[in-house]
């Protein structure tokens, strides 16, 4: 006969925006880089590139293949 694992109540932290909300899991420590709280699929709200030069390297990019 087999068992289940025991869940346990614990609270779940998202590091970007520091949301926590409670869950039953195994583990006893969860910790997840984005939630719906932040995530631009959910929000509406679209995080800007990091870095312009990536912008700017695909548009050339893109022109070249163009060309």
């Amino acid at each position: 006969m087999t068992h289940h694992p025991e869940l346990h109540l614990i609270d779940v932290r998202c590091s970007s925006c520091g949301t926590s909300f409670t869950t039953r899991s195994t583990a006893t420590k969860l910790t997840v880089e984005i939630c719906s709280a932040c995530h631009p699929a959910y929000t509406g709200r679209e995080h800007s590139a990091v870095g312009g030069d990536r912008v700017e390297r695909f548009n050339r990019r893109r022109a070249l293949s163009a060309a």
